[in-house]
């Protein structure tokens, strides 16, 4: 399945605050799940399994490095069989970096917010605009997305334009 996200990620120092804020405008609280997202070597763009309770998926995304909101391609497969799965790719690509992140996952008709708590890293938000058929276009989800940003009052400097897979790979090579 092919979907177009809008979306941004930003340091947060108050997940309370975000919390509060996305109840209050009603969002469906999905669970909070323990993610591990182990990125494998591939020659462009990322490729990641997620292993969680709630989300397993084998996803490839291609996404420019910026801090603004950005669009992402992404194809995702449900994985049926996370482990079996892992052992394979580790096997033919090798494994880059693995992500272990807590993660508090909240929709608002088709933009999904995490709370995350990466390891190593400390907390974070994600605003994710979606359109999954085609159908709300790229000008409404960068709309969507700017409106959040303004509500949580996120400033530039909390804007990361990194994944965290990179933010580790970073950390691990200073």
């Amino acid at each position: 399945m092919s979907i177009l996200n809008i979306e941004i990620k930003a340091r947060c120092n108050d997940p309370n605050r975000i919390r509060t804020i996305i109840k209050k405008k009603g969002a469906d609280f999905k669970g909070t799940d323990h993610q591990i997202d182990t990125y494998f070597d591939v020659p462009e763009g990322r490729l990641k399994l997620r292993r969680g309770a709630i989300e397993q998926n084998l996803i490839f995304y291609r996404r420019s490095d910026t801090k603004e909101p950005k669009a992402s391609d992404i194809n995702l497969v449900p994985a049926e069989h996370p482990e079996r799965l892992h052992n394979l790719l580790d096997n033919a690509l090798g494994t880059k970096v693995v992500v272990d992140k807590e993660r508090e996952i909240y929709f608002i008709d088709n933009v999904k917010f995490h709370i995350d708590r990466v390891k190593k890293l400390g907390n974070f938000v994600e605003i994710e605009a979606i359109d999954e058929d085609g159908n709300i276009g790229k000008e409404k989800l960068h709309e969507q997305c700017q409106k959040y940003l303004e509500l949580f009052e996120i400033t530039d400097e909390q804007l990361v334009a990194e994944s965290y897979s990179d933010l580790l790979m970073n950390l691990d090579s200073n």
